[in-house]
């Protein structure tokens, strides 16, 4: 079951399950960024990771050390036409052991040939979430910091899960920083 507007505003209250926490819908101007009827748009910080032009081929299976570099912004990075950089949350989220969550980048930056790739957070996942932002145009765009990038949405489980990400130690667990891959 998809929770409502209601259910996130009592997670994030009472068991600081998005931190910091926007209780309504903000847009005065900006990529709107905030709580939704049934999901929370979260907003991308100024901290980015580019990728550096080199002949290396990114394999997710070795280290990324030395590929990217950290960019920090004051209001937009230009992200290069047919280019990825990674991103991260200005939310910290901890999910409980009884919701996953599936996330979709903004029909704003969809319709400006912008894709969000983020993978589901699983049950009792808890961090700043990484974020792909992939240009698939052949001009640069503009991404926007302190604003939405994508909306994520809560599915309720009918009992909680045998063993949660927190369980199993996952690689990704209370990350802080923009993570690349890892094995």
């Amino acid at each position: 079951m998809v929770k409502n507007d209601k259910w996130i505003k009592k997670m994030a209250f009472e068991y600081k399950m998005i931190e910091p926490f926007e209780p309504g819908q903000v847009r005065d101007g900006k990529i709107s960024f905030g709580t939704s009827s049934y999901g929370y748009d979260i907003r991308l910080s100024n901290e980015f990771m580019v990728m550096k032009k080199s002949a290396v081929i990114f394999d997710p299976k070795r280290s990324a050390e030395g590929l990217f570099e950290s960019v920090t912004v004051k209001d937009y990075i230009e992200i290069s036409s047919n280019s990825v950089i990674l991103g991260k949350t200005i939310e910290y989220f901890r999910i409980p052991r009884d919701v996953v969550t599936i996330a979709f980048g903004k029909s704003t930056y969809a319709r400006c040939g912008i894709f969000v790739n983020i993978t589901p957070f699983e049950p009792e996942w808890e961090g700043y979430v990484t974020l792909s932002i992939t240009n698939t145009t052949s001009v640069p765009v503009k991404i926007y910091a302190n604003e939405g990038i994508a909306q994520v949405l809560f599915l309720g489980a009918s009992e909680v899960c045998e063993v949660s990400y927190a369980d199993r130690n996952g690689k990704y667990q209370a990350q802080k920083t923009i993570t690349s891959a890892k094995i």
